[in-house]
């Protein structure tokens, strides 16, 4: 298989384009990691002087209409020499985990990598590379419900329910549900350059790029109703104070009440304590800072109360998954589309960044109370 000649991406087809992208169609498969790959690789760009990918749907069965979920019917005009064939095949998630995948299916991805091809699963998709052996001795992700059976399942993998994608060159593995968006938008950024990638991430409204060590969910606790028993106007001010360092009786006195009933009615509304909510709304505004300003590391841990830069990279990698340099670093390579692929892509094709950035287990944050 050729690669496109100065392309920064792997598997690329020989000519001006970035190859051809075939997506496994099989029975019962949820619609949305179906659509991911199909709006970002199959709908051509807006600007015609950028050669767009050759996308294909496959279905490995007799006939073209796939019956998916949701009442949904997929017309696929490929099949098997199709998708074998492609410079990228991407594995969407699973109809069902428990079941073992289709040995077709498993025939087609193993020849399809044989022959060089790019291999990318989405969500539970990546029951399918493990089966056929791709994934053997390799970091994989998938969604965090899915991990420990796929753990168990195949233990020659190593399994990190924490990370949104890994990148191991060759084959590339996603988390659940929109995660998909994200490892689709960084093949297309490897492929075509960051401003590609950004002008198919505005039309999405989704981020231009999300490193793929950042944790799959983070614990957020919900805000109470402007209308929960006056709850609303102590969160004004908490939010409007959070360099200081304020304490469980702070907070109480100021809403009026007693610290066993403030943690009890906020309990009830958000389902956690006020300082773990001051701590997730610092965390918040850290990376409202690390996006739109320049100020060191320093600095915006003093204006969000975490003391220094050290305790900021340390609760900031704790909450979110990454460190707060590689976030904003994210953030500004993705920035208007302005950077070239070369150096808007800090994730490597080895997956060695994505590797160093999953969650890590420090302990909870020193906060006064």
């Amino acid at each position: 298989m050729t690669q496109q000649s100065g392309g920064p991406g792997l598997g690329l087809g020989p000519g001006p384009g970035p190859g051809s992208v075939a997506v496994a169609v099989t029975e019962g498969m949820p619609i949305l990691e179906l659509a991911v790959p199909c709006h970002v690789f199959g709908t051509s760009h807006p600007d015609p002087g950028v050669p767009w990918y050759d996308f294909r749907l496959c279905n490995l069965t007799e006939g073209e209409a796939v019956p998916a979920r949701q009442w949904f019917t997929t017309h696929t005009p490929h099949g098997y020499r199709e998708l074998v064939e492609a410079d990228t095949v991407i594995v969407p998630a699973s109809a069902d985990v428990r079941e073992d995948p289709p040995a077709r299916l498993l025939e087609a991805v193993r020849e399809a990598h044989d022959r060089g091809a790019r291999i990318v699963s989405l969500c539970s998709g990546a029951f399918v590379l493990a089966a056929a052996g791709l994934l053997d001795g390799r970091r994989a992700a998938t969604h965090w419900q899915h991990a420990p059976l796929l753990a168990e399942r195949y233990p020659e993998v190593d399994v990190d329910p924490t990370v949104l994608y890994i990148d191991d060159g060759d084959i590339l593995t996603s988390a659940g549900s929109t995660a998909g968006i994200d490892l689709c938008l960084h093949v297309l950024r490897k492929d075509l350059g960051s401003r590609v990638a950004g002008s198919v991430a505005r039309h999405l409204v989704v981020p231009a790029h999300r490193p793929g060590g950042q944790a799959q969910y983070i614990e957020t606790p919900v805000p109470p109703a402007e209308t929960d028993s006056g709850l609303a106007p102590l969160l004004h001010w908490a939010a409007e104070r959070l360099h200081q360092p304020l304490t469980a009786p702070q907070l109480a006195r100021q809403a009026g009440t007693s610290v066993r009933t403030l943690v009890r009615r906020f309990h009830r509304a958000t389902g956690t304590t006020p300082l773990q909510w001051l701590q997730a709304q610092r965390i918040s505004r850290a990376k409202e800072l690390l996006e739109t300003t320049d100020q060191p590391m320093d600095k915006i841990a003093e204006q969000c109360g975490l003391g220094g830069a050290g305790n900021l990279r340390l609760h900031f990698a704790r909450s979110v998954g990454i460190p707060p340099s590689e976030y904003r670093r994210a953030y500004r390579a993705a920035d208007g589309g302005a950077h070239d692929s070369s150096t808007a892509a800090p994730i490597a094709a080895s997956g060695s960044a994505a590797g160093s950035c999953t969650k890590v287990g420090y302990p909870a944050p020193p906060l006064q109370g």
